[in-house]
């Protein structure tokens, strides 16, 4: 019961602080336009979301065929996604950041699955020392408010300031539009 009762005192705290933010927030001359973030699902965080598991003992970074096109998941179906405001194979995610969008953490090496290309995927180290999965440079995580495999809630999501997109086979965000309103794959 205690582990429980510490993850949503930890996203109540994430839901309060990314509130805080939307509420506060200019766009911090980001060119984003007002008004954009009443569809952050990020600010509606629901905080009896249990965050999917940060590390992995079997990381695997796989493709699925999805709304998007085809994109990058883990090995149990978990959208990828990478952050805008990431340098190159440095993270820029950390405190209530990471607990909205738990970094895609592996103890061994990563293995790469069908369709995966296996020399853009590699490991940096986190300011925590853990160590973070990369794809062509961008650190991958998951997004807490995604319940089940499939889900792409945080698709576009302006929190932290940046946006968040699901990854391509090629390393690269996917900003189109969904081919369909059914969500998932």
């Amino acid at each position: 019961m205690k582990p429980h009762l510490r993850t949503v005192t930890a996203l109540a705290s994430v839901l309060l602080v990314a509130t805080a933010a939307a509420g506060c927030s200019d766009g911090g001359g980001d060119g984003s336009a007002g008004g954009t973030e009443s569809d952050n699902p990020a600010v509606g965080f629901d905080t009896d979301v249990v965050p999917a598991a940060t590390s992995s003992t079997t990381a695997e970074v796989d493709i699925k065929d999805g709304t998007y096109g085809k994109m990058l998941v883990d090995e149990k179906g978990r959208t990828l996604y990478l952050f805008e405001k990431d340098k190159k194979d440095k993270s820029m995610c950390n405190g209530d950041c990471a607990k909205a969008w738990p970094p895609f953490t592996a103890k061994p090496a990563p293995t790469a699955g069908n369709g995966v290309k296996k020399d853009l995927l590699k490991t940096t180290k986190r300011d925590d020392g853990s160590e973070q999965v990369t794809y062509n440079g961008h650190p991958l995580y998951r997004f807490a408010d995604d319940q089940k495999a499939g889900d792409i809630n945080g698709q576009g999501v302006d929190a932290f300031g940046a946006k968040w997109f699901v990854v391509d086979p090629d390393g690269k965000k996917i900003t189109q539009k969904p081919r369909s309103s059914g969500g998932g794959y």
